[in-house]
């Protein structure tokens, strides 16, 4: 443990706590001060001046990154029987309804993203508590309650990801790993970013991108300028 905490020391004394780094900079220095020995996430955390609260500044989108997550998304496809083939054909990795919804209502979650067909959303409904608190329950606002499963399954596949607001006005999402280049770091990162940019409430008064924090699974945050996105 303690080899740990002094890599973690060596890899905090390489960032400035006080300084505010450009994209480029941060993204370099994420893949330098991470620490762990696996292909670490890399994360950014923005803090948007906004009230949660009001419905209209209740932000969640989707963002398609141009170089994918890095992480291979398991696919769950509530649909009617005639249309399991074209969710399988497209990669949805989980197919069916009644049989899922009863998998799903015992407790089974192995899976990262649930797509579902308009009309099975009634018995889908039902899936609130397991599947509500772990944000899986599909939405219409996030494309993935649509009669275009295909298209929705190949989005999520190619890197479409979804995202939303905490309660606290923080946007939390995955740009990547540690083992893509800076620039796939950076090419994701400001493809989130100006879509949050693009989507500012107009209600949204004061600074709108308080703070932008770029970090791995393993290493400290680095402040990102967020300036040259506004």
């Amino acid at each position: 443990m303690a080899k740990l905490s002094k890599a973690r020391k060596a890899a905090a004394e390489k960032i400035d706590a006080e300084k505010q780094y450009l994209l480029a900079d941060a993204v370099a220095l994420v893949k330098e001060v991470n620490t762990a020995k696996f292909d670490a996430s890399v994360d950014v955390h923005v803090r948007l001046g906004i009230d949660p609260r009001k419905a209209d500044q209740a932000l969640r989108g989707t963002v398609t990154l141009p170089h994918g997550t890095g992480k291979v998304k398991r696919v769950l496809a509530f649909v009617t029987p005639d249309k399991e083939q074209e969710a399988l054909d497209a990669g949805a990795d989980f197919v069916g309804l009644d049989d899922m919804v009863a998998k799903v209502s015992d407790g089974w979650t192995d899976f990262d993203v649930v797509v579902a067909m308009p009309q099975t959303m009634a018995k889908v409904g039902r899936l609130g508590r397991v599947l509500g608190p772990r944000g899986l329950m599909p939405n219409p606002k996030t494309g993935t309650v649509t009669m275009d499963v295909a298209s929705a399954i190949s989005d999520v596949k190619g890197g479409k990801i979804a995202f939303r607001v905490d309660k606290f006005g923080i946007v939390h999402s995955s740009i990547g790993r540690v083992g893509f280049s800076p620039e796939q770091l950076a090419d994701n990162a400001t493809e989130l970013i100006s879509t949050l940019v693009r989507m500012k409430p107009s209600s949204a008064k004061g600074v709108y991108m308080k703070s932008l924090v770029l970090a791995s699974t393993m290493s400290p945050g680095i402040k990102v300028d967020p300036k040259p996105f506004l």
